[in-house]
């Protein structure tokens, strides 16, 4: 069974697809000839639909692809298809989709994170090796530590952003959830370097993703963030932490306790800086250039049009965040709210940068998310509870530091769910981030993945 055959036959169980093509490019000759990658619904594709999973874009067809997709398909990769996703990216679960939730193959009652969820379901049902995620505060790490998988979150600006329909242009970005650190390099060195067609990705030259990855961490130094320990976490995070630790120890490198600003403020901020950036990004999206455009009685005013076409467009949490993004930008809060936010982002990003020099360190280890899979609906009533989700992961997207997600352990019990912990690394320095991934994905147990 091909890889469209076996979305066919799993996704009316997984809901991990929102398109899977019946017809593929022929495969090129390349470092990926023949793997099938499935791709999010905001990355922009020419086959098929580009809607960032949302009823606003629902019959959007894009004249292009995306620079990481156009990468993918020269190196000889095939595109299976798209995956589920919160809209436009907002959200922690893959339960914010006009195509309805996504569910975790480890147990189908429970959400496989989000919002790059339908990526990560995707690969942990074995449908695919790799899939193309999007990370503006977590959303590509959060759900392979949900699902048992490895999850990469490149350097802002290591991959361009072209052709990614944009949430927060400050912090997102193009990634790839495997199954292995290998397979997430391998992607990675097709997908990043330099792009004219984004201003924002760097010129720098992309080094060697994979000829260090076996090389030994001896003498390599590793900080623990060990305040991030917290008794609010599952006991099995705090645990999977730990042991991941004392594995990298046993391997050669030396481990350093640190500590980093509360992340609380992490969160604070990045819940203003990204709702602020969303609201501008989709004002665009007002129903006279494309997408989707309300039906309204002869007289109706302009104000009428944009009013019922983003009513109708997108769903509550989008409406939440746009409505908080512009009350943060407006006239009287700006200097107490954005200004300040920005301010403290700044801040987090010299915290890491003292971490890192202050120790010599070449990598931070800290969990992923404050627990395992949560079952569907759970947090439904309450938004905060969703947001601090990505309490450990939003702090890094606003350093604009790489950073990857990969298993670690097992919830105790009848029904053992995947606990990850998270590696950050220095910025584009994702080659030694990916050799200390690959050492403790070594010394950690394999993982038996559901049938």
């Amino acid at each position: 069974m091909n890889a469209a055959e076996r979305a066919g036959a799993l996704n009316p169980r997984l809901n991990a697809f929102t398109q899977v093509f019946d017809e593929f490019r022929r495969p090129q000759p390349g470092p990926l000839a023949g793997m099938p990658i499935a791709v999010k619904e905001n990355i922009c594709t020419r086959q098929g639909l580009s809607t960032a999973g949302s009823r606003i874009l629902e019959n959007y067809r894009s004249p292009f692809d995306a620079t990481a997709v156009a990468r993918l398909l020269d190196a000889g990769a095939v595109i299976v298809g798209k995956t589920n996703m919160d809209e436009f990216g907002m959200g922690s679960s893959t339960e914010h989709s006009p195509q309805g939730p996504t569910r975790n193959p480890w147990d189908v009652d429970r959400v496989p994170g989000g919002s790059s969820g339908g990526s990560a379901a995707a690969v942990a049902a074995g449908i695919v090796p790799v899939a193309l995620g999007s990370d503006t505060g977590g959303s590509i790490r959060q759900p392979a530590a949900l699902c048992g998988l490895v999850g990469l979150k490149p350097t802002y600006g290591r991959v361009s952003r072209y052709g990614l329909i944009a949430y927060a242009s400050s912090l997102d970005v193009v990634g790839p959830i495997a199954r292995t650190v290998t397979d997430a390099a391998r992607v990675l060195q097709v997908i990043a370097g330099p792009d004219p067609h984004d201003s924002t990705c760097s010129s720098r030259p992309v080094p060697d993703m994979l000829g260090s990855l076996e090389t030994p961490v001896e003498h390599l130094r590793v900080g623990l963030v060990r305040s991030m320990l917290s008794c609010a976490n599952h006991p099995s995070v705090n645990q999977a932490v730990e042991d991941s630790a004392s594995r990298l120890a046993g391997a050669g490198a030396a481990i350093v306790d640190v500590d980093l600003l509360d992340p609380d403020i992490a969160i604070a901020a990045y819940y203003i800086v990204a709702p602020a950036e969303a609201s501008s990004n989709l004002a665009r999206f007002d129903g006279v250039r494309y997408g989707r455009r309300a039906a309204l009685p002869d007289g109706a005013s302009l104000e009428d049009l944009y009013c019922a076409t983003r009513t109708e467009g997108f769903g509550p949490e989008v409406r939440r965040r746009i409505m908080f993004g512009t009350h943060v930008l407006s006239s009287g809060y700006y200097d107490a709210y954005y200004l300040r936010a920005l301010k403290a982002r700044r801040l987090i990003r010299n915290d890491f940068d003292r971490a890192f020099d202050t120790h010599a360190l070449h990598a931070l280890l800290m969990p992923v998310t404050p627990g395992p899979a949560f079952r569907i609906g759970e947090k439904d009533t309450d938004p905060l509870a969703l947001y601090l989700e990505d309490v450990y992961t939003v702090g890094v997207s606003l350093a604009g530091l790489p950073g990857i997600a990969l298993p670690a352990g097992m919830t105790a019990g009848e029904n053992p769910l995947p606990i990850g912990v998270q590696l950050v690394g220095r910025p584009f320095d994702e080659p030694t981030l990916l050799r200390v991934a690959r050492t403790l994905e070594r010394q950690s147990p394999a993982m038996n993945f559901p049938a």
